[in-house]
């Protein structure tokens, strides 16, 4: 059988796919029925509010795992049929992600283990003189992988973020590069992509977007905000099983050193050298991939994608605000914000409790009342100072830290009131 008919079959083999999903039917999540115990040996149901770090598995992309394991082979070297299957499913994987992520029709598309991954990549393929410049709200995956760097101060609004960035790149001779998140994984706000990508063009240089908590929320097409690069992560859109993606311009792919070096890299090695693969797919995806990855990560753009976003936005925006008006009528619990209450948003709550650390506050939510939610600076430490840093008392020894809540697809109104009612009672004590 040709791959060309291997390909087609991995794409509509009905006995090996699970039966699609009506649109706008959202899906459901495995682990939703999911006891923990609590306080006093009695089981709860969990009440899962930490999905910026990790999102549960969609029913759907578990299936998709499932429907391939049988035929799981090795990929691009075998001739036998679970070998081209194996690689049919692979590189559909690829199509479907470049689709999802709304990309143009010659980008890269780079499978790697997660948005730090691909942002180290990219890191490792900048031009030897390029410089960096990053805002110290970033996560660290953005902030800290590159050789010349300039950081810029966290913005008062968002005007002053295109603004700072006009300032920086016109400083700046030869390749450049702008990083920036499109929504905050501290405060879930949403930054201004569109206008930041223009500002960055207009001087040259190019933008790369940390769309890792943007993708599970909201709709991506780089295309249409003329993005360069984008990198986000399977585990959080609600596939995870290790695999995250790099998307973008392929010159400075192609030019990089391989990120690994090995088999799959290479067209040939001799005595004298090696000739590598030109295409950055190859280049930077050496050994035997993570395949189960990217169809898990494929089979969850594709049920977002089948969902429709008018729905699950709907729905999303119905919860936080939830959220967020019963956090604001406890006295005490005060919600980290860059630019405001009224700034859009993504499914993300940072918080903190007067008279309690937040891990006191996380590990208590968990022990007395079966919830889950994160602690910590977030892996965005001078952003969380900075914030925690305006508040009375600020965070002058640097150990201070905030509570976040993070919903998605799953999370239930009974999950918000149970995390209101919990807060309630620990102020009042």
């Amino acid at each position: 059988m040709s791959t060309l008919t291997i390909f087609d079959a991995a794409r509509t083999a009905p006995e090996e796919r699970p039966a699609p999903r009506r649109a706008r039917e959202i899906p459901a999540v495995l682990g939703a029925d999911l006891r923990v115990p609590v306080k006093g040996g009695r089981l709860t149901g969990y009440a899962n509010l930490d999905y910026a770090a990790s999102a549960p598995c969609l029913e759907p992309v578990s299936a998709a795992v499932a429907a391939a394991l049988p035929a799981y082979s090795s990929v691009h070297r075998g001739a036998g049929y679970a070998s081209q299957l194996t690689t049919a499913r692979y590189e559909q994987a690829r199509h479907t992600v470049r689709a999802f992520a709304g990309a143009r029709p010659d980008d890269a598309v780079v499978f790697t283990r997660n948005t730090t991954d691909a942002t180290n990549l990219l890191a490792r393929c900048l031009p030897e003189d390029a410089t960096v410049v990053v805002f110290d709200t970033e996560h660290h995956a953005s902030l800290l992988p590159w050789r010349r760097v300039v950081r810029l101060a966290p913005p008062a609004f968002p005007g002053e973020a295109v603004r700072a960035a006009d300032d920086a790149l016109a400083g700046i001779d030869g390749p450049k590069l702008l990083v920036v998140t499109a929504a905050s994984n501290v405060t879930g706000e949403l930054w201004p992509v569109a206008a930041l990508a223009h500002i960055a063009h207009r001087h040259g240089a190019r933008i790369l977007v940390d769309a890792a908590q943007l993708v599970p929320h909201r709709p991506l097409n780089l295309t249409a905000l003329d993005l360069d690069y984008v990198a986000f992560s399977g585990h959080k859109l609600y596939a995870p099983f290790g695999a995250g993606v790099l998307i973008g311009r392929r010159d400075w792919l192609a030019g990089g050193d391989p990120y690994l070096k090995g088999g799959g890299a290479v067209r040939a090695v001799g005595e004298d050298g090696v000739d590598w693969h030109d295409d950055p797919e190859p280049r930077h995806e050496a050994g035997t991939p993570n395949v189960l990855g990217a169809i898990a990560l494929a089979a969850a753009c594709d049920a977002l994608t089948a969902t429709g976003w008018t729905a699950l936005v709907r729905e999303e925006e119905r919860l936080i605000r939830r959220l967020r008006d019963g956090i604001a009528g406890i006295a005490g619990v005060r919600e980290l914000s860059l630019w405001g209450p009224d700034h859009p948003r993504v499914g993300i709550v940072s918080f903190t409790v007067d008279g309690l650390s937040a891990r006191e506050v996380a590990e208590t939510l968990s022990a007395e009342h079966g919830i889950g939610v994160r602690d910590g600076k977030f892996c965005a430490h001078p952003f969380v100072r900075h914030l925690l840093g305006a508040q009375d008392g600020g965070c002058e020894d640097g150990t201070a830290s905030a509570v976040r809540a993070s919903i998605g697809i799953g999370t239930t109104d009974e999950h918000v009131d149970r995390l209101i009612g919990a807060l309630r009672e620990l102020v009042s004590r």
